[in-house]
């Protein structure tokens, strides 16, 4: 399952499925250096970060960013 952390309250990072629902983790359960808009695997017990997946959709974000002010 792949999921995209939206933000973090207290000790759980509050992410978004593939399907739009939302789902608490505990931060310690999660990598290290995982931060805001990482897209992660859940596979079982371990979470890993999709790095090029998350690159990919930053510079997506980032290109709709710079088209809205072309």
């Amino acid at each position: 399952m792949k999921v995209i952390i939206d933000r973090f309250e207290e000790n759980f990072a509050v992410c978004e499925k593939e399907s739009g629902e939302m789902i608490n983790i505990e931060v310690i359960k999660l990598p290290i250096h995982a931060k805001e808009g990482d897209i992660l695997i859940i596979e079982g017990n371990a979470i890993s970060i999709d790095e090029k997946c998350t690159k990919a959709r930053k510079e997506k974000i980032k290109k709709l960013a710079e088209d809205l002010w072309e």
